[in-house]
């Protein structure tokens, strides 16, 4: 099976999840979940579910209902992305490839969406029932710190906004990008790797690399908006650069954060020796990370 045709299994499988455990738009009222959905199904690449389900399928690959798990990450980062593109924050129209949520809905309702997305999330841990309850609750714990304010998402964003029209600085890059995107990356393999039991020297050999493949992402993010089209993108390219974002580039340039974005592919790697053949997946899922064109 070729990486592609793997991933394609995988989002087929997510996908059919998430359809399950999110509101039908036939169910009162429905202008939130429509709302809701359009996000949700717009395209997405679910890296963050399919990071969960090799890194659990690492573990043991006979765990039933990973697939409802991974969907919680999935949950949060679309409603992070609709928050994300409102006025208030980045003030984009642009997402996946056609008109951000409020520019079809209305700013109020796509609040409201991403917080019932958010909210949602935490249903889908705390019902999971091929799971026992000392590791959902573990679950909950992950995910809500990976999502929160000390280290976690909201906390790099809080760093993003207050870092625009700062002096670019290594340490405030990695302030905002090792919680704006690495904790939820991390959270993903790790979430996964819980689901299914991990010991502790599994656990932590996976949390590297999470780490190293949370940095990778944003080196390349950070790379692609300044060398790729809006087209390409699906998003709008060169808000970055427009909005005085500190970035990779910013900090380094773009030939250094080529080699650093390598080097953390080659870290993530060898996070992964103990493994052998059981991470097969994990390590394709790197490199793509690092390949990608969007």
């Amino acid at each position: 099976m070729t990486f592609s045709q793997y991933a394609a299994a995988q989002g087929e499988r997510v996908n059919a999840a998430l359809q399950r455990l999110t509101p039908a738009e036939s169910i009162e009222p429905p202008v939130i979940h429509k709302a809701m959905r359009y996000s949700l199904f717009a395209g997405g690449k679910r890296i963050r579910p399919l990071l969960a389900l090799a890194a659990g399928e690492c573990i043991d690959p006979a765990a039933k209902g990973l697939e409802n798990a991974a969907c919680a990450l999935e949950l949060i980062h679309t409603y992070s992305l609709i928050h994300d593109d409102l006025p208030a924050l980045d003030n984009d129209d642009l997402r996946r490839g056609r008109p951000t949520n409020h520019k079809v809905f209305g700013e109020a309702m796509a609040i409201l969406a991403g917080d019932s997305l958010l909210t949602l999330a935490f249903q889908v841990l705390a019902q999971l029932r091929d799971c026992p309850a000392d590791r959902r609750i573990r679950l909950v714990e992950e995910l809500a710190v990976a999502s929160g304010t000390d280290g976690g998402m909201i906390g790099g964003q809080v760093h993003d906004l207050e870092g625009e029209h700062q002096t670019p600085t290594p340490e405030l890059l990695e302030r905002i990008h090792r919680a704006k995107t690495g904790a939820l990356l991390r959270c993903s393999v790790r979430l996964g790797a819980i689901y299914c039991g991990a010991n502790e020297a599994d656990l932590a050999a996976l949390s590297s690399y999470g780490e190293h493949i949370g940095l990778a992402f944003q080196i390349v993010d950070d790379l692609l908006d300044i060398e790729q089209s809006s087209e390409q993108l699906g998003k709008t390219a060169g808000k970055d650069v427009a909005q005085h974002k500190i970035t990779f580039p910013a900090v380094y340039g773009i030939a250094k954060s080529h080699e650093m974005a390598e080097a953390e592919l080659a870290a993530a790697y060898r996070s992964l020796e103990a493994f052998g053949d059981r991470a097969h997946w994990l390590r394709e899922i790197a490199n793509a990370i690092v390949n990608r064109n969007k």
